[in-house]
């Protein structure tokens, strides 16, 4: 009876994941969620890690007030201003929006307008009801104009296909000051140039969070120009001229800094399309990507195209679960897929950071490196999904750190940019837990020599003063507490690969430093704290203040004191042992504070207690009770989390998606394991949310995840077992995973306070000591 009863669940499951088959993976993503509340996602197209992202804009603010359009879209708006070509995903900073294009008839208006009087501007209204958002296409229906938009995308390029009312003339507006924040003085100098009745090019050099980035481009028209006029707001430099109002001139050629066109075409031949390509390089490169990706006029196949690229990538996950958890999961598999960008013309040529152009060597170049977020669970992600791509970009790191003029890998940089944002040199830990999982890298010797190089350069976030003392004393330099900890880890990842190369000099000096935790950490209090340079901790302390360049990044010590992923057990020793640590950790999750003690961090999101979720410092925490051998409490926090703030809403995402960060953190989560400490070939086992989910891995292996007798009361993991094999510890490692195979959960109402409890089952003591610890890299 129990043999056919196994077999009618096998037949059950089995055919549930067939029948999701048959349906398309990208008609389960939704790109609308996170573009509410605070996720800063976009609508629009992208390819996987296209280089173009053509999505419409709502609103324009300068940087103290577009917090909540670092995506330039937000779902709450009611009109849009128009659809810009680059952006970014999730951010909780911004820039990009370049070549905004919009379409209208009737009279000329030059400026947006504001959105409580749409017709004082261009902009129009837009109900979400007339709105459709596909992985690979995008349309809307201008309220205004009645006039319909539809976008598309390749890799390096954009199709717009506008359907206008019968009996208008077809016009488009073109604006180049248009900006996601609108710095002052953010456009450093511009140009348009009429080619010829069809294509349209230029450029723009911008200083914004990008503190000297160049957009080139190329536009082309599917049908011949009537009339057109460019404009030059920039009086400035026409003095003497007797200019005294904007310039509009019908010569092809305007340059300056506030430049505007707009573009007519006869009435017949609807509808019009319009093919936009960029370029870093120069505007040959823009012209050349548009010759080779898009020569033709077909916005249906580049639609089909790009759906099926994002079919291909999304169906390296499958899984079977409730309509509602395939499409919240699948739209975080795909915002996942979205950054790092590639960043580079169709002929290998690029921009770095030192200004100049260079000419890839065997490596597709990436842009958009936001690693402070992304080195904790995307870039691992990326190790079992994307493991050719993430060598590429770890490639794309090293040139960077090598035309860097400080030397050093990106902090967060994109087009050729390091804006210096956030702390940490977390590059080394992307780069060392791709080695140590097997994935080739160009040349290992030269990318240890760019991580010892980052660690050391005295002149960057305090590091002069972390050498010599120990810690980053926070009278000598702000965030002291938080670059202390974070230095302590990347230290750590350094040492680890340094081990596995046999470099064990370098292993040993910077096994050292990650022990520099130990310094900050205050005994009566049990918190991490920042200390002065004379050795005494900074008072008043107050364990609920936040405030931006404080003693912590965007958060607290009661977020901040759990950051030693590579040592959970000297942290548990630390607060006083097993009991201790987890009865800290419960607070973490009930205590409550006063919001108005870290009110002005916009960043602290997602709240449950003091744990903050919105926010990357708190990701890896509910992780760590497994270290403490109370796996079960892991199983309740992730439960409160992932039922409380996830859904698929606009507003389901609990913070900013950070360029694929929270996502990822999703998807392991929903997996049932998570990379507490990328470097180690660990994941802790968590409790999965899918009833099943199958990996397919670069090298053809897949790996399966089973959840048993799941349900909203069986929250807890009862057992667990690896290829039909019992699993009493709670952790898997890299090498079971790329091995392929299958793990399977078995899930109870009950918790199973002795699995994962005495010492030899609980995660590795990822100690700071080398002889603790016997490296080998993993296999790919």
């Amino acid at each position: 009876m129990k043999t056919m009863v196994l077999i009618i669940i096998c037949l059950a499951v089995c055919t549930s994941l067939t029948a999701s088959d048959t349906k398309g993976v990208i008609d389960w993503v939704n790109p609308f969620i996170g573009t509410g509340g605070e996720g800063h996602t976009f609508p629009g197209v992208t390819l996987p890690f296209g280089m173009i992202q053509v999505s419409p804009d709502t609103e324009l603010h300068s940087f103290q007030k577009g917090f909540p359009w670092c995506a330039g879209y937000r779902y709450e708006d009611s009109t849009i201003v128009g659809f810009s070509h680059t952006h970014f995903s999730g951010t909780g900073h911004s820039d990009l929006g370049d070549i905004l294009l919009m379409p209208y008839h009737g009279e000329l208006k030059t400026e947006p307008g504001q959105a409580e009087d749409p017709d004082s501007g261009y902009r129009s209204r837009f109900s979400h009801h007339s709105e459709i958002a596909k992985p690979g296409y995008y349309r809307v229906q201008l309220l205004d104009s009645h006039i319909t938009v539809e976008l598309s995308a390749t890799e390096r390029t954009a199709i717009h296909r506008y359907t206008y009312p019968t009996g208008v003339s077809p016009k488009v507006f073109l604006d180049l000051v248009h900006a996601i924040y609108d710095y002052n003085g953010k456009i450093g100098w511009a140009e348009i140039r009429v080619e010829n009745d069809t294509t349209v090019s230029g450029y723009r050099r911008i200083h914004g969070w990008a503190p000297d980035r160049l957009i080139c481009f190329t536009i082309q028209f599917s049908k011949p120009i009537t009339n057109y006029g460019l404009i030059n707001q920039d009086n400035s430099i026409y003095k003497g001229f007797g200019v005294k109002g904007p310039l509009l001139v019908n010569y092809p050629l305007a340059k300056g800094r506030k430049l505007k066109a707009y573009f007519e075409f006869e009435e017949k031949k609807q509808p019009l399309m319009v093919k936009v390509s960029i370029s870093g390089n120069d505007m040959k490169g823009a012209k050349h990507n548009l010759q080779q990706e898009q020569p033709g006029w077909n916005f249906d196949t580049v639609v089909q195209t790009a759906q099926n690229t994002w079919q291909a990538e999304l169906s390296k996950v499958k899984i079977q679960g409730s309509d509602t958890e395939q499409e919240t999961l699948y739209t975080a598999l795909y915002h996942t897929f979205i950054s790092p960008a590639v960043y580079m013309d169709v002929d290998g040529r690029y921009r770095g950071a030192d200004g100049a152009v260079h000419k890839a060597d065997n490596f597709v170049n990436y842009t958009t490196f936001s690693l402070w977020d992304t080195f904790r669970a995307l870039h691992p992600l990326f190790t079992l999904l994307q493991s050719e791509r993430n060598s590429h970009m770890i490639q794309s790191m090293l040139v960077h750190q090598q035309q860097s003029a400080m030397s050093l890998l990106p902090v967060w940089s994109f087009h050729a940019n390091e804006t210096w944002c956030m702390i940490g040199y977390h590059g080394v830990s992307v780069i060392a837990d791709a080695y140590l999982k097997g994935i080739t890298l160009i040349d290992p010797t030269k990318a240890l020599e760019a991580m010892v190089q980052s660690a050391q350069t005295a002149q960057y976030g305090g590091l002069e003063h972390y050498m010599r003392y120990g810690y980053v004393p926070i009278d000598l330099e702000k965030e002291g507490a938080s670059k202390t900890l974070e230095y302590a880890y990347d230290d750590w990842t350094i040492a680890r690969m340094a081990q596995a190369m046999g470099e064990a000099e370098t292993a040993s000096r910077f096994y050292k430093r990650a022990n520099y935790f130990r310094n900050i950490f205050d005994k009566k209090s049990r918190f991490m704290r920042a200390k002065k340079s004379d050795g005494h901790f900074r008072e008043p302390f107050d364990p609920m203040v936040a405030a931006y360049g404080g003693d912590y990044t965007e958060g607290n010590a009661w977020q901040y004191s759990w950051f030693v992923p590579h040592d959970p057990a000297a942290l548990i020793k630390l607060m006083g042992g097993d009991s201790a640590f987890s009865d800290k950790l419960d607070q973490l999750f009930t205590i409550s504070g006063d919001h108005e003690k870290y009110r002005g961090v916009e960043d602290i999101a997602g709240l449950i207690g003091q744990y903050a979720h919105g926010n990357e410092p708190s990701h890896h925490i509910a992780y760590l009770y497994p270290f403490a051998g109370k796996a079960w409490k892991t199983q309740e926090r992730l439960n409160q989390v992932m039922t409380g703030l996830f859904n698929n809403s606009p507003q389901g995402i609990p913070g900013n998606e950070d360029c694929g960060q929270m996502s990822a953190w999703y998807l392991f989560t929903s997996f049932g394991f998570y990379p507490v400490a990328p470097g180690s070939n660990q994941y802790i086992l968590g409790r999965p949310f899918l009833s099943q989910a199958r990996i397919s891995l670069p090298d053809g292996k897949q790996f399966e995840i089973i959840a048993h007798q799941r349900s909203k009361q069986n929250i807890y993991v009862g057992s667990v077992r690896l290829n039909g094999n019992p699993l009493n510890r709670t952790y898997i490692e890299h090498k079971e995973i790329v091995a392929g195979g299958k793990l399977e959960f078995f899930m109870t109402s009950k918790p199973n306070r002795s699995w994962g409890q005495s010492l030899k089952n609980r995660p590795y003591s990822l100690s700071t000591s080398q002889k603790r610890i016997k490296i080998t890299r993993g296999e790919k």
